[in-house]
């Protein structure tokens, strides 16, 4: 019986998957790139074609080259909210699944919704209209992608606040990268077809950095490769015989490690396509009523992003974390435990060895592969 049912489980699952919308995402390094402007043209060439094509929510900046591309095309318009004071406007979701067009454009992904709408964010709107049948083009800029805040981070000096879980990008269909050089967007910036002129100055001392903008392009560029890859070895038989990487992220109670190993690991993981974990094993000093009441917050966040970002969470309760891990890799055939770069001093690496020689030597026994990532 128990069978039974888990093959019609299967079977509606295929069927749910197949009646799925397709989803198309537009990557660019930055704004300016031409992300929407390339959506519109495809607009008008489904539009020409006899599709039922639609905009849902397109964002022009009062550029007039991509606002001219809106005429002809059938707008659904806009959900108007009232917040704090002020009229705003929203994609309006239940409409646009009421019309059912065949294909909507739908413009800024990592968008954050105002107060009172369905969802948090536009990206969980897409999903819903995807699970509708369908089909969305969307845009995003790589510094909104989850994984890679960090280095975004470390590259601009801008804490950047609205981010999407790489497992929506991973949920596209189609990924297509939005390129130009340093040179050809520094000259748009200039020309005034990005932002209005008391902007460009600030914008030219920020992400519009020539050495800013070369690394911007550099992860975009390696974002979609991986996102192909990943079609390639989903899409395409794949070797019986080749290893199945699966990665587990091993962390503790430290916001900032815990945080780093995950968005790394992540990246790992989405590269190879892989199934990936992170497990915590709460040891003695560390139950509930011995850390501090931030540290737990801190750890039910980094959960949250984990999972957002897609990973198994493992919490485990045990005297001796090595002893933990091992049995985790054993059961769940783990290829690689990524670990965060010991923060401690000499006294505490000579007292810490005997620990870490023990985990080393089971890995390689078992011949998994350690990462400690800085």
């Amino acid at each position: 019986m128990m069978d039974e049912r888990k093959s019609a489980e299967h079977f509606l699952n295929l069927i749910q998957k197949s009646r799925r919308g397709k989803f198309k995402l537009y990557i660019g390094m930055s704004a300016g790139v031409g992300k929407t402007y390339r959506m519109l043209q495809e607009a008008h060439t489904l539009l020409r074609s006899g599709i039922d094509v639609k905009i849902g929510y397109i964002e022009t900046h009062y550029r007039a080259e991509t606002h001219a591309l809106l005429e002809g095309l059938p707008i659904i318009p806009r959900r108007k909210l009232f917040y704090k004071g002020k009229e705003l406007e929203e994609l309006d979701l239940q409409t646009l699944v009421n019309l059912r067009p065949e294909i909507v454009i739908i413009d800024e992904l990592a968008h954050t919704n105002i107060e009172g709408s369905k969802n948090e964010k536009r990206w969980q709107d897409i999903m819903d209209i995807l699970d509708a049948g369908i089909h969305v083009i969307s845009a995003v800029n790589i510094q909104h992608i989850e994984s890679l805040h960090n280095e975004v981070r470390n590259i601009t000096s801008i804490d950047v606040q609205e981010r999407i879980p790489d497992s929506i990008v991973a949920q596209a269909d189609e990924v297509v990268n939005i390129d130009l050089t340093a040179e050809e967007l520094i000259n748009r910036l200039k020309e005034g077809k990005i932002y209005e002129q008391s902007k460009i100055s600030a914008a030219m001392n920020n992400f519009f950095k020539n050495e800013h903008i070369l690394q911007l392009r550099e992860l975009a560029l390696k974002e979609v490769t991986s996102q192909v890859q990943r079609k390639v070895e989903t899409e395409i038989i794949r070797n019986r015989n080749s290893k199945k990487e699966r990665f587990l992220a091993c962390i503790s109670s430290n916001e900032k490690t815990a945080k780093n190993v995950i968005r790394k690991t992540a990246r790992l993981a989405n590269y190879y396509n892989s199934k990936w974990y992170v497990i915590y094993v709460q040891i003695p000093k560390e139950n509930l009523d011995r850390i501090a009441l931030d540290k737990q917050r801190h750890l039910i966040n980094n959960f949250k992003l984990a999972t957002e970002l897609g990973a198994e969470i493992i919490k485990v309760k045990a005297k001796n974390a090595t002893k933990a891990i091992i049995k985790e890799c054993e059961e769940r055939m783990i290829t690689t435990v990524c670990i965060g770069k010991p923060h401690i001093n000499l006294m505490k690496i000579i007292l810490a060895t005997d620990t870490f020689n023990t985990l080393l030597n089971k890995l390689s026994h078992e011949n998994i592969d350690l990462v400690i990532l800085s």
